[in-house]
């Protein structure tokens, strides 16, 4: 073989070898953005779920008559932290009432500003300083959800948790009724746990 064959076959090795590397990394790229989209489906699958779970809890608990929370003119659930649900939310809770009011979505960054919430949406954004939230919304009439980890073995009221494909949930029903609120024997029939220690 001359010198002129070996630069050429040279060329052409290099050429389908790029090619070839060229199509896996496309293939690859195309791969991972149907594995990040499907688990983007799930992801909002899970979070319309939880939204509709929180919006199910408002008819199932009844709140005390002299919390701020129950003086508005809208039944509010409010968010804490980074906001999972997105839109989500706002749709689940569009043209929907709960004891008579408008359900309102809200989103907040302190726990002070929780007082005048029926539901606390507690993000895992802020599970580092959980028990420091918990304190505050204490006394406020405040009904605590969140899907961080061990949330109503800590002091939290419905804890989500997710088992395979399903959203199940936890109540502290301790938790609950210590802070005035009484949860309806319907809910806690369809509970995956049921604690009634503090």
């Amino acid at each position: 073989m001359d010198k002129i064959t070996q630069v050429k076959s040279g060329v052409s090795y290099k050429r389908t070898r790029s090619h070839r590397l060229g199509i896996l990394l496309l293939l690859s790229a195309v791969w991972f953005l149907h594995v990040a989209t499907v688990l983007m489906a799930e992801q909002a699958n899970e979070f319309q779920v939880k939204a509709a779970y929180l919006y199910n809890f408002g008819k199932f608990v009844e709140w005390p008559a002299g919390v701020p929370a129950s003086q508005g003119d809208s039944f509010v659930v409010c968010v804490l932290g980074t906001d999972p649900f997105g839109s989500t939310l706002d749709s689940t809770f569009s043209n929907e009432r709960i004891k008579g009011k408008n359900v309102l979505a809200r989103r907040i960054s302190k726990p002070a500003d929780a007082t005048s919430c029926r539901i606390l949406f507690i993000s895992s954004s802020e599970s580092p300083r959980l028990k420091e939230i918990l304190a505050a919304v204490d006394k406020a009439g405040v009904l605590t959800v969140s899907d961080i980890p061990q949330f109503s073995r800590v002091g939290g009221m419905i804890q989500f948790v997710v088992d395979g494909s399903k959203v199940r949930f936890e109540i502290n029903r301790a938790r609950a009724e210590g802070a005035g609120l009484t949860v309806s024997s319907e809910l806690l029939k369809v509970a995956s746990v049921v604690r009634v220690n503090p």
